[in-house]
C-alpha cells in the first residue's frame, strides 16, 4: 500500500489516498485491475478515475467519454474504487489516478506498463522458472507441462520437481502457453569433404534439436578450441590438423555432445629412408634387417632395389644369415595414390675374415734371378699379408707382394703367406721355391731322350716287325692249303702248326719310367708262355 496524505478542505486534518500498487506491468491482451482507497474525516468521497497522459476520465457505469469503450469498468464505493481494463493494448500504458470531489490532480497514482507476453522457461540451479520481464505481482497462477502433459500441483512460477534432460517442459499463464523447451538432443557433426588432401578447405557443421536455441563449443582430441560457432572452417588444412573432432550443444536446460568425426589429411610419400638393424657393423652370418620408411597418408607401398636391380616389394628385407654376396647399395621407393618418393641408397657392407690365401710366383727361378711372390685373399675389410718360411717364426716380409732380387741357394725352401684382418686370419698352403740346377737340367734332357725313344722308335720298330711276320704267315698258309688239297689228313703236323699260328699273339714291352730323374730307364720284356715251333725254323720268339 502506498498512502498519499494531503490536508483536508479546512486544513485541519490529513486525508489519505492509498493505491494497491504504484506500478503494474501486464501482458498485451490481458486484463488488469487498478485499486485505490480513501480515508477522510469529512464527508468527501471518491467519484472517478482518470488517465494522466490520455487526459480521460472514467466513471462508474459509463466507461470513458466514449460510451462504446467497454474495456474500462469502474466500481465506486464511498471510500474504495477500482478500475478494470481488459484486452490491454499498448496505448493503455499510462498513469491512472482516483479522484475525489476535493482532490487535486497533482498527486501521483498507479503507472501501468503493457508488454508483449514473452515468457520463457529458464533453469535456475536445479529448478525451472517460468520467467518474464513483466509479471503482475498478485494473483499469479501458472500451469506446468512435461512432455505435453499437465503437471498437477505446480502452480507457481517455479517447477520444483526433478528435471530430466530427456524431457520437454512448458508453462502457461493466463492462457498464454509457452512452446515446449528442452535440452539439446540429436547433436551431430557433418563434414563437407570425404577425402581431404593437404591444402584443401574443409567445413565441419554442428547441428542439434534444442529449444531455446543452443550455443556450440568445438573440441579437437578432447582439447577445447576457441570457437563457438555452429560451423568450424579449416581453410588450408595441414597434416597437423588430423585428429578427432566433436562439438557440444548447450542451452539453459542442459547440454549434449556429438559423436567424433575424424579428419584424415592425406598426402604423398615424403622423406623415404632405409635403416639397418642392428646398426653396428654387419658381420657375415649374422641376422640383419633392412627397413624402408616414409611419411605418407595413406600408408605407402614399398619396392626395393639393389645395385639398380629390383627386389621384392615389402617394407622390410631380412637376412637370417647374411653372406658376402649380399653386400651392395640398397634403396627403396615409397608410393601411394598421391605420389612417390625414393630413398638415398644405403651401402650394406658385409664384413668377413680372409678366405684361404693363394700364392703366385712370377719370374724365372734361377740362381741370381729376381723372383716375386704374390699373396691374394678375399677379405672384408681388406687383409694385411705377412710372409713366412716353414719352421721359422719371424716373418720374412709383409705386404701382398714379396720380391727376392738375388735368388740364392739358401732361399730355397717351403714358404707360405698369412692374411689377416680384424675379423680373423688364415694361412696359405706351403709353396716350394727352389732354383734350377745343372744336374736338374741333365736329368730333364735325359727324360726327354727316353720319352722320344719310348714313344717313337720302339712302336715304329714293333710295327715294321709285325708287318713282316704277317707277310710270312700268309705265304705259309698258302703253301699249307696246297698240301691239304693233295693230302686231306687234318691230323697232320702241318695242320696243327697252322692252328697254332692262328692263335699267335704279339706281346708288347711294358715300359716303366722311374720317378727319380737320376735313375736309369729299364724295360721289362715278357716272354710268350708257350713258344711256338715252326717246321722251317726251330728258333723261339
Amino acid at each position: 500500500m502506498n498512502d498519499i496524505c494531503f490536508p483536508g478542505v479546512y486544513g485541519s486534518s490529513c486525508n489519505k489516498v492509498s493505491y494497491t500498487e504504484r506500478s503494474i506491468c501486464a501482458f498485451r491482451g490481458s486484463t488488469v485491475t487498478i485499486s485505490c482507497s480513501f480515508q477522510s474525516e469529512s464527508s468527501d468521497s471518491l467519484e472517478s478515475w482518470f488517465s494522466v497522459r490520455g487526459q480521460q476520465s472514467y466513471y462508474q457505469n459509463t466507461g470513458g467519454h466514449d460510451s462504446s469503450e467497454n474495456r474500462f469498468q469502474v466500481k465506486m464505493y464511498r471510500d474504495q474504487s477500482s478500475l478494470t481494463i481488459s484486452d490491454l493494448t499498448d496505448s493503455d500504458a499510462d498513469e491512472y489516478r482516483c479522484k475525489t470531489t476535493w482532490w487535486s490532480r497533482d498527486f501521483p497514482g498507479t503507472t501501468l506498463t503493457v508488454v508483449d507476453p514473452r515468457m520463457q522457461v529458464i533453469r535456475s540451479g536445479q529448478e525451472l522458472v517460468c520467467h518474464s520481464s513483466c509479471f503482475p505481482l498478485h494473483h499469479l497462477s501458472f500451469v506446468w507441462f512435461m512432455n505435453g502433459q499437465e503437471v498437477q500441483g505446480e502452480t507457481s512460477s517455479y517447477y520444483r520437481k526433478p528435471v530430466s534432460p530427456e524431457a520437454s517442459y512448458s508453462c502457461s499463464y493466463q492462457g498464454h502457453r509457452l512452446p515446449e523447451v528442452y535440452a539439446p538432443k540429436s547433436v551431430s557433426v557433418s563434414m563437407s569433404l570425404t577425402e581431404i588432401m593437404e591444402g584443401s578447405s574443409v567445413t565441419l557443421t554442428c547441428s542439434c534439436d534444442a529449444n531455446p536455441p543452443a550455443k556450440f563449443r568445438w573440441y579437437k582430441n578432447n582439447q577445447t578450441l576457441l570457437h563457438e560457432d555452429p560451423r568450424l572452417i579449416l581453410w588450408s588444412v595441414q597434416r597437423s590438423d588430423s585428429g578427432k573432432y566433436h562439438c557440444v550443444a548447450e542451452n539453459k536446460l542442459g547440454e549434449a555432445a556429438s559423436d567424433y568425426v575424424f579428419i584424415n589429411v592425406e598426402y604423398p610419400p615424403e622423406t623415404s629412408s632405409v635403416s639397418v638393424s642392428p646398426s653396428a657393423e654387419v658381420l657375415e652370418g649374422s641376422s640383419v634387417t633392412l627397413t624402408c620408411s616414409s611419411d605418407a597418408n595413406p600408408a605407402a607401398n614399398y619396392t626395393w632395389v639393389k645395385d639398380n636391380r629390383p627386389l621384392l616389394s615389402e617394407d622390410k628385407v631380412h637376412f637370417s644369415s647374411i653372406r658376402s654376396e649380399h653386400s651392395g647399395n640398397y634403396s627403396c621407393k615409397s608410393e601411394n595414390k598421391h605420389g612417390q618418393s625414393s630413398s638415398t641408397p644405403l651401402l650394406l657392407d658385409v664384413q668377413y675374415p680372409p678366405r684361404i690365401p693363394s700364392v703366385s710366383v712370377f719370374g724365372k727361378i734361377s740362381k741370381g734371378s729376381s723372383v716375386t711372390l704374390t699373396c691374394s685373399s678375399d677379405a672384408n675389410p681388406a687383409a694385411n699379408f705377412s710372409w713366412y718360411k716353414k719352421d721359422e717364426d719371424s716373418p720374412k716380409a709383409s705386404g701382398p707382394n714379396w720380391t727376392i732380387s738375388d735368388f740364392r741357394a739358401e732361399h730355397s725352401g717351403f714358404y707360405y703367406c698369412e692374411a689377416e684382418n680384424r675379423r680373423g686370419r688364415l694361412n696359405s698352403s706351403l709353396q716350394l721355391i727352389e732354383a734350377e740346377t745343372d744336374s736338374w737340367k741333365s736329368a730333364a734332357t735325359a727324360k726327354t731322350i727316353i720319352a722320344v725313344f719310348l714313344f717313337v722308335f720302339i712302336p715304329a720298330f714293333l710295327w715294321i716287325r709285325k708287318n713282316r711276320r704277317v707277310t710270312e704267315q700268309q705265304e705259309k698258309r698258302a703253301a699249307n692249303r696246297t698240301q691239304l688239297n693233295t693230302s686231306p689228313d687234318i691230323n697232320s703236323p702241318s695242320a696243327e702248326t697252322e692252328a697254332a699260328e692262328e692263335q699267335l699273339e704279339l706281346h708288347y714291352s711294358s715300359i716303366h719310367l722311374s720317378e727319380n730323374q737320376e735313375e736309369c730307364l729299364y724295360s721289362n720284356i715278357r716272354r710268350n708262355p708257350k713258344p711256338r715251333q715252326r717246321p722251317e725254323d726251330n728258333s723261339v720268339e
